[in-house]
């Protein structure tokens, strides 16, 4: 499998892992803050831009695997992971199955999965299943009211890495089918959960099922932020993690 990934900074490593739909352009507003602490490590997940996109469906296990193999190429036997969205359920699976090549874990926006979890909210399922457009998505993503100048920015980014229908699909599958609940309370590294609470992409309300399972993790609620928050409110993001990795 080509995986695709690069770096920035130097310090302690830290693995960047993005979310359905998203190349690794999308930690643009928090790359250059995370890279004055940390030597930052970003890459594509399988399916959407420069990396390979085999047919799928995937699963998280096979998105946490290119996640170990960007570690091996790398050259990193242990690194702070942050993952977001899907990339946070990569994340999660990343701490439970190679526990030894996580220090700390940080979650954004994201979800145990499974049928005991919040499912996905009614207006985010309703914008699936009605044919929007992909501007409707990325604002979708935001809190209300985000600018026009990141709307634009993300759309920019989406269109320049525009991800097959099937790829899309292929990663969704791996998200949809994840269910670690009764798993992750096996997560040994230190954890913080962090979570906007405009969210209209994944319930926010997942943030209590994980603290509640993963032993002594630490939340921080971004009032306001959608699901892409990071984008929304940077400096605070990259504030919060850097004091949490250190």
């Amino acid at each position: 499998m080509r995986i695709v990934w690069e770096r920035h900074g130097a310090g302690a490593p830290l693995l960047l892992i993005h979310g359905l739909g998203y190349a690794r352009w999308g930690w643009e507003p928090v790359l250059d803050g995370l890279a004055r602490s940390f030597d930052v490590v970003l890459f594509d997940n399988r399916g959407i831009g420069e990396s390979d996109a085999p047919p799928g469906p995937y699963t998280v296990s096979e998105l946490a695997a290119d996640a170990v193999q960007v570690l091996d190429e790398a050259g990193l036997e242990r690194a702070h992971v942050l993952g977001t969205s899907l990339g946070g359920m990569v994340a999660q699976e990343l701490a439970l199955s190679h526990p030894g090549r996580v220090d700390r874990l940080v979650l954004a926006c994201t979800t145990p999965g499974g049928p005991e979890s919040f499912p996905m909210p009614e207006q985010t399922a309703q914008l699936m299943q009605s044919g929007a457009t992909l501007r409707q998505f990325v604002e979708n993503a935001l809190a209300p009211d985000p600018g026009e100048e990141i709307v634009e920015r993300i759309l920019h980014h989406r269109e320049a890495t525009a991800q097959p229908l099937e790829a899309w699909t292929a990663q969704a599958a791996a998200g949809a089918a994840f269910d670690a609940l009764d798993r992750v309370a096996g997560i040994a590294a230190p954890t913080l959960i962090l979570h906007g609470t405009a969210d209209t992409v994944v319930d926010s309300r997942n943030t209590a099922l994980l603290a509640l399972r993963i032993p002594d993790a630490r939340v921080e609620l971004f009032p306001g932020g959608g699901h892409l928050f990071f984008w929304e409110q940077p400096e605070r993001f990259v504030g919060v993690v850097t004091e949490f990795l250190a």
